[in-house]
């Protein structure tokens, strides 16, 4: 399904001070049931979604705009801060980071369960493994994803903000979802990415490697061909001098005997089926995609689906520049939002004024 966009910070250590945590508690929820009041909880979730809007307001509630740190302490204090309030205002935050991220399923269903909606919001539970899924398994540019969040409402539209980690060049890249531009999970599923653009990024949702999902789906049918033709992709690789990031190395022979006869049994139908099974995971389909590349001749492509660069300041333009009248648009519901919260007016002043400075788009990357 269709991504927002993305965002890359660097990664930050450290904790944040419980003083800063209970205030971005109380700001981050009286900024978000603002705008759900005002425009709907519709709009919150796609405000939510944009890497702009959340960057800003990630920002606006007291964390420093370029840290990796806005998305799991904004999230996590956004959640504690909408947790009371939540079933009045229809909007609801699960998962977090780490063990948090993995119990999104489950807090899914208690939330179905106590607004009486089960066939509505239950299915999310499957949105959320799907998502990950993609973005760990499909988008293959070396981040390990480490934060799951979604947001949905009761008519079980949603949005989902994950983050992953690059140990290498020590950065996060951020991953946003929204239900109200599902298209696809495998197709060309992002609306913006924001980072640098990186080398070597194998996105198989990418809609120039459609031929070649298809050829795999073709080949889970002929896992003794597939084995025999990563085999000869193996020694190539071993005489080759073009040096590849580890994260597309051809997976171990071992490992792919298995689970290729696991798929075959499966039997899947279309790249979705194919993705869907457990077990599944890059490893898997990167050599399909591999092996596809040799015995059908569709080249794959190799591209990061980079969008927005505001994390360079957006002045170099690279690949993409983040769209001024946008960015402006923004920044006027957030203020407008941040107007009709409620909070103390001393707390919505020093908001304020941290929005008037705020200048995503040219504040150089520290």
């Amino acid at each position: 399904m269709p991504k927002m966009g993305t965002a890359m910070s660097p990664l930050h250590g450290g904790h944040c001070p419980p003083w800063l945590f209970q205030k971005m508690t109380r700001l981050s929820a009286a900024i978000i049931e603002a705008v759900a009041y005002e425009f709907g909880t519709a709009e919150a979730l796609r405000r939510m979604a944009d890497p702009v809007w959340f960057q800003a307001f990630g920002s606006v509630i007291g964390f420093d705009w370029h840290s990796s740190g806005l998305t799991t302490v904004g999230l996590g204090a956004l959640k504690e801060g909408l947790a009371a309030k939540q079933h009045d205002l229809g909007l609801f935050v699960v998962g977090g980071k780490g063990k948090a991220s993995r119990n999104t399923p489950q807090e899914i269903e208690q939330i179905g369960d106590a607004l009486g909606l089960p066939t509505t919001i239950h299915p999310l539970t499957d949105v959320s493994r799907m998502v990950a899924k993609v973005d760990n398994a499909l988008v293959q540019d070396g981040y390990q994803l480490y934060h799951h969040v979604m947001l949905f409402d009761k008519t079980g539209q949603w949005t989902v903000i994950q983050q992953g980690m690059n140990a290498d060049n020590q950065t996060a890249r951020r991953y946003h979802w929204l239900s109200q531009t599902v298209t696809a999970y495998t197709v060309e599923p992002h609306h913006g990415i924001v980072g640098r653009s990186l080398p070597y990024v194998l996105d198989l949702t990418d809609r120039h490697n459609q031929e070649i999902q298809g050829h795999c789906v073709e080949l889970t049918q002929h896992p003794e061909e597939v084995l025999l033709a990563l085999r000869e992709l193996r020694r190539e690789q071993g005489q080759a001098e073009l040096v590849m990031p580890a994260h597309h190395d051809i997976p171990s022979a071992s490992y792919l005997n298995k689970i290729l006869y696991q798929i075959y049994d499966h039997a899947p139908h279309n790249y979705e089926d194919l993705l869907r099974i457990p077990g599944v995971g890059a490893s898997t389909m990167r050599a399909l995609a591999m092996v596809s590349e040799v015995v059908f001749g569709s080249p794959l492509t190799y591209h990061d689906p980079v969008r927005y660069s505001f994390a360079h300041g957006g002045k170099d333009g690279i690949p993409f520049p983040v769209d001024r009248h946008d960015y402006e648009t923004s920044l006027a519901v957030l203020e407008q939002a941040i107007s009709r919260a409620k909070v103390e007016d001393r707390t919505k002043m020093d908001s304020l004024r941290r929005l008037a400075r705020l200048d995503i788009l040219n504040t150089p990357e520290s």
